[in-house]
């Protein structure tokens, strides 16, 4: 293995502080099936295998705490965060926290296509990653670093009670009212690389409706989709902000 690929192995391990026992784990979590398909020679087996097992213990991880919440949640509240907290959009959005996509092997046609930034790719990795650590350790061991990846939006989830995937909420709200979809713009990129904030403006039809904030591009997206959904929201049918427009 060349040594700058290890390096970036040891960067994962940093960023969960953990330190695998067995590195071929670490290495087949962060293997796509592109790059296995186009190395036979290798024979370098890819992630699927241990992304099943990693959402399997995630998914008991993240039950397990909305259980024990203080606040009772009912079945079907666990059920619903549950689907969120699980999310390919949230799953994601910590994967590009540990910066997980720089370390993926990928083949040269998902690496052309940006496959180190796409939802599904990083998600999935980061599944295999937990089912990584799982083999490697204990059950103890891979929950906790769940819930510490997870942090406040896991607290806020159970706090709040909701679970809102706003971009999804705000394309609808503008289909359904206006015939259109939003267009997210970024406005700045501030810090170092790697641990950059962005702000965003999103438009509906060339108007700015909301901008928000994030560690990342999504979380940013989020942000600024919630305050066009509390814009939006907070017009009224006889005044809306702008026009539907009708075909002749």
């Amino acid at each position: 293995m060349p040594a700058s690929y290890s390096r970036n192995l040891k960067k994962i391990e940093t960023a969960i502080n953990y330190t695998f026992k067995n590195q071929a784990l670490l290495l087949e979590a962060l293997t796509h099936s592109s790059y296995s398909n186009e190395h036979p020679e290798e024979a370098a087996p890819y992630n699927e295998r241990l992304e099943f097992l990693g959402d399997a213990v995630l998914g008991l991880s993240v039950v397990e705490e909305l259980f024990k919440a203080e606040q009772r949640l009912t079945e079907s509240e666990m059920a619903k965060l549950k689907a969120f907290l699980v999310s390919k959009t949230v799953l994601s959005d910590l994967a590009r926290e540990i910066n997980l996509g720089a370390s993926l092997r990928l083949g040269k046609g998902e690496e052309a296509s940006g496959g180190r930034d796409k939802d599904n790719i990083l998600a999935d990795a980061l599944e295999a990653l937990f089912g990584a650590v799982f083999l490697d350790s204990d059950y103890t061991t891979v929950k906790k670093l769940i819930i510490s990846l997870m942090g406040n939006i896991l607290t806020e989830t159970i706090r709040t009670r909701q679970s809102h995937d706003y971009k999804t909420d705000l394309q609808e709200l503008t289909q359904q009212r206006y015939g259109c979809l939003p267009e997210y713009r970024i406005v700045k990129e501030e810090g170092k690389e790697h641990k950059k904030t962005f702000t965003i403006e999103v438009l509906i039809n060339g108007e700015p409706l909301g901008t928000g904030k994030g560690r990342s591009k999504k979380e940013a997206q989020m942000n600024a989709a919630r305050k066009a959904l509390q814009f939006l929201r907070s017009q009224t049918a006889e005044k809306p902000f702008y026009k539907k427009q009708t075909s002749n």
